[in-house]
């Protein structure tokens, strides 16, 4: 695997992965589960964002505290990528949110944008790509690719839930500088474009249709 692929291995988010993968967890379970690892994600991702000191008064006295220094901007893959922003605002709540909605042909695997929501950026945020699934990797590259046509001045950062090889080396080789943070590294993905062992359709256990 690269070097700039991270997969986060604490017991709580590998604990909330198991009740993912089981095919017994309901919808409102599995909704729980994957914003409990969309808040550890955020944490490790979102760990070298830019702040800047400032005065902060407590009940005693003035001390120093910290603000963030940079505009950040989630863009979750539609649409199962809007089952991890709730647990990223958890932790950011002053990020703003940018949909793109891609959606992939079950025969040629290749996405298609069906839903284009970052003419707001300007390329000084700090970019976050969310999506619970890496499979093969065309829809991430796709999305990839839309957000870095703006011009941004910072290398975006992709994030998933759950991985396959095949995904993490297609970012690597059309965005080798674009850092992956994972939950988990599985087997492969079959012919279908589906992970093994994987958790299956993560949009359709979120939303239950």
């Amino acid at each position: 695997m690269p070097a700039d692929v991270q997969v986060l291995t604490h017991p709580l988010v590998q604990r909330d992965l198991s009740v993912l993968r089981a095919r017994s967890t309901s919808p409102e379970a599995f909704r729980r589960a994957i914003r409990r690892i969309a808040r550890a994600l955020a944490l490790e991702v979102l760990a070298d964002v830019r702040v800047r000191e400032i005065e902060v008064k407590t009940p005693m006295e003035s001390t120093i505290g910290v603000e963030i220094a940079e505009p950040v901007v989630l863009v979750p893959i539609l649409r199962a990528g809007l089952g991890l922003v709730d647990g990223f605002l958890d932790m950011l709540p002053e990020a703003k949110v940018c949909h793109l909605g891609l959606v992939r042909d079950e025969k040629t695997l290749q996405p298609t944008c069906y839903l284009d929501k970052l003419d707001a950026l300007t390329g000084d945020e700090r970019v976050y790509v969310i999506d619970p699934m890496l499979a093969t990797g065309g829809s991430a590259v796709a999305a990839l690719d839309k957000v870095i046509s703006h011009g941004l001045h910072k290398p975006p950062s992709f994030a998933c839930v759950l991985s396959a090889p095949e995904g993490i080396r297609k970012i690597h080789d059309a965005h080798p500088d674009v850092p992956v943070l994972t939950a988990a590294i599985d087997r492969c993905c079959d012919a279908r474009g589906w992970i093994r062992p994987g958790l299956g359709d993560a949009g359709d256990r979120l939303f239950d249709c």
